[in-house]
């Protein structure tokens, strides 16, 4: 049974990263308009910063259910820290180098379930075990880490093309776990908004249903991006005014799985007039 804090990290479009030991930044996160703010005590924050940027999480009153706690991987002298800090104040946790199911699942039963867990997959190992991963009770979504993925690898982390074999693992893990569609990974160039468009295009077309955001200047065009356009909306409409019987529409046969798709577009649609 999901929670309404398990419902709003499945729901979220656009996931806003801000430095732990910037908590100067915190309120205007908060302002952004920013599905989730993601405090980041993990790559954001250098190994000499690490027990100021908790104490400054820790100390901000917008701290909360609307709030995921990015943590350090499990095994760094952070990690038990961290983890108390997200379970105290009953935040979602993104766990990084999320591979291990045996580690997410302990997470959980250590959290009683308070804390829903956002996997970050961004090693090859996890990966090739994401469908595992997505499985561990209280995952409620995975999330792609490709700028660490294609250090790993070797590859452009802003190159689409050797990462959508590992783009699409997620999306078919996430599916065959019964969990949300996974949350796309970041685009780092901030200054050039084709490159934002064309990435957030490129992971909605194979499917993922959020994106990670950098700076609050993203936020808007990803939002968009995921949202349903004019011409899906008049698919839709067109489709259900059909009716239920297999037809055609636009020349295009229509049964069960693409009335199912249209619904699915107009709900995503009401709730998007829901949350204005």
């Amino acid at each position: 049974m999901t929670t309404p804090i398990d419902d709003g990290v499945a729901a979220a479009r656009t996931l806003l990263f801000v430095p732990g030991h910037r908590p100067d930044r915190f309120d205007k996160a908060a302002r952004s308009g920013a599905d989730l703010v993601v405090v980041d005590l993990e790559d954001a924050v250098a190994a000499d910063d690490k027990e100021r940027a908790r104490q400054a999480t820790a100390d901000w009153p917008g701290l909360g259910v609307r709030t995921v706690v990015r943590v350090n991987a499990p095994g760094t002298p952070w990690f038990e820290a961290d983890l108390h800090l997200a379970a105290d104040h009953g935040c979602p946790v993104m766990v990084p180098k999320a591979e291990d199911p045996a580690v997410l699942g302990a997470i959980a039963a250590r959290t009683a379930g308070r804390c829903p867990v956002i996997a970050l997959i961004e090693t090859a190992l996890g990966v090739e075990r994401a469908y595992e991963v997505c499985s561990v009770p209280g995952v409620v979504r995975a999330a792609f880490g490709n700028v660490d993925l294609a250090a790993q690898l070797g590859v452009a982390h802003d190159d689409a093309l050797p990462l959508t074999h590992a783009r699409s693992r997620l999306v078919l893990a996430s599916a065959a776990a019964g969990i949300h569609p996974p949350v796309d990974g970041v685009t780092t160039a901030l200054r050039d908004p084709q490159a934002l468009a064309a990435d957030t295009a490129h992971a909605r077309r194979l499917g993922y249903a959020g994106k990670l955001c950098v700076h609050p200047v993203q936020i808007g065009p990803v939002a968009d991006g995921f949202g349903p356009s004019a011409s899906e909306l008049r698919w839709a409409r067109a489709v259900l005014d059909a009716g239920e019987s297999v037809t055609t529409v636009d020349g295009h046969m229509v049964d069960r799985p693409v009335l199912e798709r249209a619904r699915g577009i107009l709900a995503r649609a009401a709730e998007d007039r829901t949350a204005q």
